[in-house]
C-alpha cells in the first residue's frame, strides 16, 4: 500500500496520555501500509514517496466506534411504535405478536445472504458518519441456528465493507416462549451449547447477557459467564437497566469488558466496576425511545473513576438509531456528559469497551490508521448540532472512503 501523508491537519489524537482531546495544530499523519507510523507538526514529517493530502486545517480524529448494537435482524417494529402511540399497552402489543418475539419471527424468517442484505443499509448509514469500528450481538434467533446465522451475517459485513465488525454472543437475550418459566432448560438446551457452536466456528468476540427480571438473574448469568470462562471468551452485560439486581457487580467478578445501560447502578456496582476495569457504556437512544426518566449515574461513574463509553444501542425495538453523532449530542443533553467524554466515548473508551484499544481508537503511531476527517471549526460541533453530519473524509486501515 503506497505511504500517505496527511498535512495541515488539527488533530484530537485522544492519547490517554496527553491533556483532553491530546490534539495536535497545524499537525501532520503518516500513514505506510494501513498503519500510523509518524505524527508531528507540519514541516518535521517529510512527505518523501508518500502522497500527500492537504486537509486545510480541518480536524481529524479517530474514526468513530459504535461498540454496544443488534444491527443485524430481520424486520422492524414500526407497527408496534405506532400502537403505543395510539395508547395501547405492553400487553396489548404482545397479544398483536409484537415485541421481541416479532423480531425473533422476522429474523428466523431470514437466509444469511438476507440478514446481510438488510443490515447494510443501517451500517451504509453508521459508516457514512465516520464509523469504523462497529460490535453487532446476536439475540433476535433464540435458537441455535438462527443464532448462528447471525453471527454469520455480521462476520461477513466486514468483508463487504471497509469496517471492522465485532461479534458479540447473545443468546441469553430474552427466552423463547417455547420456554417459557423454564429459563434453567433454555440455557442448557440452546445458549450454551449454542455459544460452543458459535464459539467452534470462530465466531464469537465476547459474550453478553440481558439480567433483568424480565430476562435472567444474576445466578443464570453467572451460568453463562462460566461458560464463556472455561472457552476464554470475553464478557460483557445489559444490566441495570430497569432495576438494580446487581448485575454490574456480578459482569466485574467475571473480569467484564463493559456493563451495559446502568440507569439503576448503585455505588457498590460503581466501585466493583471500577476495581475490574470495567467500561461503563451509555444507550441515550435507549432511554430516548423508551421514554425513560431514570438517568444513568453519570456523576457516580466519574467518582468511582469508570471509563464511560457512548453507543447507539441500534435496535428494531427499542433504538432504532443509526447515528453515533445524535447518539453524542444525547450523550451530552440527556446525560449531562461533557464534550470531551462524548468524543472520548465513542472513539477511545468505545474501544477499551470492546478490548482493542491497542489497535484502534486514538490516533498514535503503530495503531491502525483508522480516522475520520470534519468540515468542522471546534470538536464541540460534533456533539452540538442535531441531524447534520460534517464528515469530509473517513479512512479504515489507511484507505479512505465508505465503500
Amino acid at each position: 500500500m503506497q505511504k500517505t501523508l496527511l498535512a495541515n491537519a488539527r488533530i484530537a489524537t485522544l492519547a490517554p496520555d496527553h491533556a483532553g482531546l491530546g490534539v495536535v495544530e497545524n499537525g501532520s499523519i503518516l500513514i505506510d501500509g494501513g498503519t500510523i507510523v509518524a505524527i508531528g507538526s507540519d514541516g518535521r514529517l517529510p512527505a518523501g514517496d508518500a502522497t500527500v493530502i492537504d486537509l486545510q486545517g480541518r480536524w481529524v480524529t479517530p474514526g468513530l466506534i459504535d461498540c454496544h448494537t443488534h444491527l443485524v435482524y430481520g424486520g422492524d417494529r414500526a407497527r408496534e411504535f405506532e400502537m403505543r402511540l395510539n395508547g395501547a399497552t405492553y400487553e396489548e402489543v404482545a397479544r398483536s405478536g409484537g415485541g421481541i418475539a416479532s423480531s425473533v419471527r422476522a429474523t428466523n424468517a431470514l437466509s444469511v445472504d438476507e440478514l446481510v442484505a438488510a443490515t447494510l443499509p443501517r451500517l451504509d448509514t453508521l459508516m457514512a458518519e465516520g464509523v469504523t469500528t462497529i460490535e453487532i450481538k446476536s439475540g433476535y434467533g433464540l435458537n441455535i441456528d438462527a443464532e448462528l446465522r447471525m453471527l454469520r451475517a455480521a462476520r461477513r459485513l466486514e468483508t463487504l465493507r471497509p469496517v471492522r465488525v465485532l461479534t458479540t454472543y447473545l443468546g441469553a437475550h430474552a427466552t423463547p416462549v417455547a420456554y417459557k418459566g423454564r429459563n434453567a432448560d433454555y440455557l442448557a438446551q440452546v445458549v450454551l451449547p449454542g455459544l460452543e457452536a458459535a464459539h467452534a466456528e470462530g465466531l464469537v468476540d465476547a459474550v453478553d447477557g440481558f439480567c433483568e427480571g424480565i430476562a435472567f438473574s444474576p445466578a443464570e448469568i453467572a451460568v453463562l459467564f462460566e461458560k464463556a470462562r472455561a472457552l476464554n471468551v470475553p464478557v460483557k452485560l445489559h444490566a441495570e437497566q430497569l432495576s438494580n439486581l446487581g448485575g454490574a457487580k456480578l459482569a466485574a467478578s467475571f473480569g467484564a469488558l463493559s456493563s451495559d445501560h446502568l440507569e439503576y447502578l448503585d455505588a457498590e456496582g460503581a466501585a466493583a466496576m471500577a476495581d475490574a476495569g470495567s467500561v461503563a457504556v451509555l444507550l441515550p437512544g435507549a432511554f430516548y425511545a423508551l421514554n425513560e426518566t431514570r438517568k444513568p449515574p453519570v456523576a457516580l461513574l466519574r467518582e468511582a473513576g469508570v471509563r464511560m463509553a457512548l453507543s447507539t444501542d441500534s435496535n428494531p425495538g427499542t433504538s432504532p438509531l443509526t447515528s453515533l453523532l445524535l447518539t453524542m449530542n444525547m450523550g451530552a443533553v440527556l446525560f449531562g456528559l461533557k464534550v470531551e467524554e462524548c468524543i472520548a466515548g465513542t472513539t477511545r473508551e468505545a474501544a477499551r469497551a470492546l478490548d482493542i484499544l491497542d489497535r484502534t481508537g486514538t490516533i498514535e503511531v503503530g495503531k491502525s490508521a483508522d480516522l475520520a476527517v470534519w468540515n468542522i471549526e471546534a470538536p464541540a460541533e460534533l456533539v452540538y448540532r442535531i441531524g447534520f453530519n460534517p464528515i469530509h473524509m473517513r479512512f479504515f486501515k489507511g484507505r479512505p472512503g465508505f465503500v
